[in-house]
């Protein structure tokens, strides 16, 4: 793919912006920009994805002063889009319909609509008398199958947030930069057994942007894939319900790619739970399943999401992630996964310098 990322932006993150989408996605979209050394008026397409949360694209494209825009598209859908997006962006370049493409996500996930009020979809009329209300029940059933599986448990989901927060210490953005011990974790509320309110992302005020480019230097979106199958978002037809989107996409990505696990530097999983890091760290090859315990416990996996991730830094569904991938190709790191998670169905890319 000939698309390379030339820009990124984002606003402060917060649980209360006191600002529209709209005034988000401009901010970020202006920043991406001036990162990328472009105009915004020299943006031939925009794209972005939501949940009927954010500002549309021909409202961001007026507010920017782009007076004639080509290809536009608000894509439906959250998490699964992070890393797939790029994808649809590298291919408006590769085929010539667009030479500069603007990539954003904007919304008041605190102050405004809430991920907890999205509907799943009409099968809640039937889970939600068993107490399947929401994402975080289902996820959570999933979970206690994989704990069960791999014989993880609480000291290894701790070793994971606690390491999200040591990681987002030196980052100013980062919204969670206190050190967690164990023992405050373990007095962190339960949402749902085994999650504790600590092992889930954050709910964040904010906007990412990135500007692809057909012109411009920066990492190049050297492979994306997306896909999924019957898992957690499927448990009545999966027969393992612990399979999230990493378990199908990883075969396609390195099959795309040409590349292998040990060929990645820099490691940007969708960590909306905590223990999607080990199964995304088993599932794309990093790490074996009979070694996953030890490599938690004793913190090897501290590259995994250097900037505290969408545990410890914020949650922009995901593109804050893409963003930071940029940011570590950029400081020398040849190839950067970064994942979007969407239970059974999500994506995946790689980054090269």
């Amino acid at each position: 793919m000939r698309g390379r990322i030339a820009g990124i932006g984002m606003t402060s993150l917060s649980r209360a912006s006191g600002r529209t989408e709209l005034a988000l996605a401009v901010e970020a979209a202006e920043l991406a920009c001036a990162d990328a050394g472009l105009d915004p008026r020299e943006i031939d397409a925009l794209l972005s994805y939501h949940l009927n949360d954010s500002a549309p694209v021909v409202q961001v494209a007026r507010a920017l002063r782009i007076d004639r825009l080509g290809w536009h598209n608000d894509i439906s859908g959250g998490g699964t889009q992070a890393a797939s997006v790029l994808g649809d962006a590298a291919m408006l370049i590769e085929s010539g319909l667009a030479r500069h493409v603007l990539v954003y996500r904007a919304l008041n996930g605190r102050s405004g609509r809430r991920m907890n009020t999205v509907s799943t979809g009409p099968q809640e009329r039937f889970t939600i008398p068993y107490g399947m209300a929401g994402p975080i029940p289902m996820f959570a059933m999933a979970a206690t199958r994989y704990l069960h599986d791999t014989g993880l448990a609480a000291e290894h989901l701790h070793a994971v947030v606690a390491q999200s927060r040591r990681n987002a210490a030196a980052n100013e953005r980062a919204l969670r930069r206190d050190p967690l011990t164990f023992e405050a974790y373990l007095d962190a509320p339960l949402v749902c057994s085994p999650l504790r309110t600590v092992d889930c992302c954050q709910e964040t005020d904010g906007a990412c942007a990135l500007v692809v480019s057909a012109a411009l230097p920066g990492p190049r979106v050297h492979a994306v894939v997306r896909g999924g199958g019957p898992g957690c978002s499927a448990m009545d037809r999966s027969p393992d319900v612990t399979a999230v989107f990493s378990a199908y996409v990883a075969p396609m990505l390195w099959a795309a790619s040409g590349m292998r696990p040990a060929d990645v530097r820099a490691a940007l999983l969708y960590d909306a739970y905590s223990w999607l890091v080990p199964r995304q760290l088993e599932d794309f090859g990093l790490v074996g399943r009979p070694d996953l315990g030890a490599y938690l416990l004793a913190g090897r996996h501290a590259w995994v999401n250097p900037h505290g991730g969408l545990l410890s830094e914020g949650y922009v569904h995901g593109l804050n992630n893409v963003a930071q991938a940029v940011r570590e190709v950029r400081a020398g790191a040849e190839v950067a996964l970064v994942t979007g998670f969407g239970g059974s169905y999500g994506s995946a890319a790689l980054l090269t310098a």
